[in-house]
């Protein structure tokens, strides 16, 4: 009896656009390069009339400021509260005052039934930095792909124009994270680990809010 044949799912890293990954940058498909700030939120709902108009003035002005395109992005998540209820738990069991003890009791009690009856979500804000003049080499000449020499010769104008247009990013990302202060919010630069971890979240929603970061190692991104 012949076996069927079951398809075999795509992977996460046929669904990217992206070459690879390394030094805190990711370069995509084309050449083009790209940071992710990961940056800070606030309450806008809680503030007053007055602030509120003035953080959409300074939002006006940092979008203003600008000389080159972003990407904002926001991810929601339900938030995982696990590990904080064991916590409490076992701060509940070492805790001597019989008072404390209760009240902390009652505490974690409160928060499974919040979790139960509503969603807690916990949301993340991230802003893309591109930087589009490609790092790919021009193609090699017939000379050099007879005597075999084009792709040491690419690899080593891809590395050149790797670090120069980083350059360029760098400081991009520079101006970004300095206008941001203005908002009264901080941002952050992912490192690759973080920015692997981000593209693996994303495509595995189910995953859980974090990986393993001894998994990391396993993940290859690369061209």
């Amino acid at each position: 009896m012949q076996k069927k044949n079951h398809p075999v799912g795509k992977t996460t890293q046929s669904f990217l656009k992206l070459s690879e990954i390394k030094n805190d940058t990711v370069v995509m498909e084309d050449g083009s390069l790209r940071a992710i700030l990961a940056v800070s939120s606030t309450n806008f709902d809680l503030k007053s009339q007055e602030e509120q108009n003035a953080i959409i003035f300074s939002f006006q002005g940092f979008l203003n400021a600008l000389e080159f395109p972003i990407q904002i992005l926001m991810q929601s998540r339900k938030m995982e509260i696990g590990n904080y209820l064991e916590k409490l738990k076992h701060i509940a069991e070492k805790q001597t005052n019989e008072l404390l003890r209760v009240q902390t009791a009652e505490y974690i009690e409160f928060i499974n039934r919040l979790v139960e009856n509503a969603s807690i979500m916990n949301k993340s804000f991230y802003i893309i930095i591109p930087y589009g003049q490609s790092i790919l080499p021009k193609p090699s000449g017939f000379f050099s792909r007879v005597f075999g020499n084009g792709k040491a010769k690419e690899m080593a104008e891809r590395i050149d124009n790797f670090e120069k247009a980083k350059e360029k990013l760098d400081t991009r990302v520079e101006s970004v994270l300095a206008n941001l202060g203005g908002l009264g919010v901080r941002g952050v630069r992912l490192k690759t680990e973080e920015i692997i971890q981000l593209f693996y979240n994303s495509y595995n929603f189910e995953a859980g809010p974090a990986i393993d970061p001894t998994q990391l190692n396993e993940i290859k991104i690369i061209s």
